[in-house]
């Protein structure tokens, strides 16, 4: 039996140029120190309010490896950890992609970790504590995390039942901070930035986005996001017109019930009209 493991050259792995992110407050400083002393950090927030972004900025700036999963309910222990594969040449040890960032040294992000079963990210636990290993039970190894290793989880707490909640002993085992949207202002600047819309433009869509968030809990599980926002300016810039854009980017992706969208896309035609 083949149980090599082939090196993973951590360069595929680094963001290449800087990506766009503007901050609120001092969460790089706060992220920088928790990186100092690999503390794992958990962050909270809305849906499409820069949780990822942030991550791969920080990446960036401190000249690390990322390796993103994007968690899911049928994700498993061994999609995290690895398993023994069949090829021409027999049976081999394919590392996943929590055990090549422990040992290349990178930031491992588990985005939406709450979507994945509970018994897949307790398998994290070992790495998040004094111990910084990673036990491969099916290999029959320990892996020492790399001294460079950083653990990094997000999730929406906003938007999870009671079911679909970390336990606490995952929780209490990260350093965590909080993301919301932007101010005002902030935001229209970052959709100036990322969309290339004017200004007025940007303001207007921010209102918009503001009377949607104000009706979460109220009809809408979530308000329009940045992420949204940016998509319908992007189609205002290749020049669908705004009203049709909103409706495209806004309103038909949040929401199936004609009675919200009614009300969304009145508010679309106040500022759009």
């Amino acid at each position: 039996m083949n149980a090599e493991i082939t090196q993973t050259d951590p360069a595929q792995y680094r963001i290449k140029s800087e990506p766009y992110y503007r901050p609120l407050a001092d969460e790089v400083e706060r992220y920088e120190a928790a990186y100092d002393v690999r503390m794992p950090v958990m962050l909270k927030g809305p849906t499409g309010a820069g949780k990822s972004r942030f991550v791969e900025y920080m990446a960036w700036k401190l000249g690390r490896p990322l390796i993103t999963v994007a968690c899911n309910e049928d994700m498993t222990a061994s999609d995290l950890v690895g398993r023994f594969l069949l090829d021409v040449n027999g049976t081999r040890w394919q590392d996943g992609p929590l055990t090549t960032a422990a040992r290349i040294g990178a930031i491992c992000y588990l985005d939406e970790v709450v979507e994945a079963r509970q018994d897949t990210t307790v398998v994290i636990h070992p790495l998040t504590d004094h111990r910084r290993k990673l036990p491969l039970d099916k290999k029959g190894e320990l892996v020492e995390a790399h001294p460079d290793f950083q653990i990094v989880i997000s999730y929406n707490p906003g938007y999870q039942s009671m079911m679909k909640d970390l336990k606490q002993s995952t929780k209490q085992r990260f350093g965590a901070m909080s993301f919301d949207y932007p101010p005002a202002a902030i935001e229209a600047e970052i959709l100036m930035h990322e969309a290339g819309v004017d200004q007025k433009t940007a303001e207007r869509l921010v209102q918009v986005a503001q009377r949607s968030r104000n009706l979460k809990g109220h009809g809408l599980d979530e308000g329009m996001s940045t992420r949204l926002l940016i998509y319908a300016g992007q189609l205002i810039v290749k020049g669908i017109p705004p009203v049709a854009a909103c409706n495209m980017a806004l309103v038909e992706p949040l929401t199936d019930d004609m009675d919200m969208r009614d009300t969304l896309e009145a508010a679309v035609t106040t500022f759009f009209g």
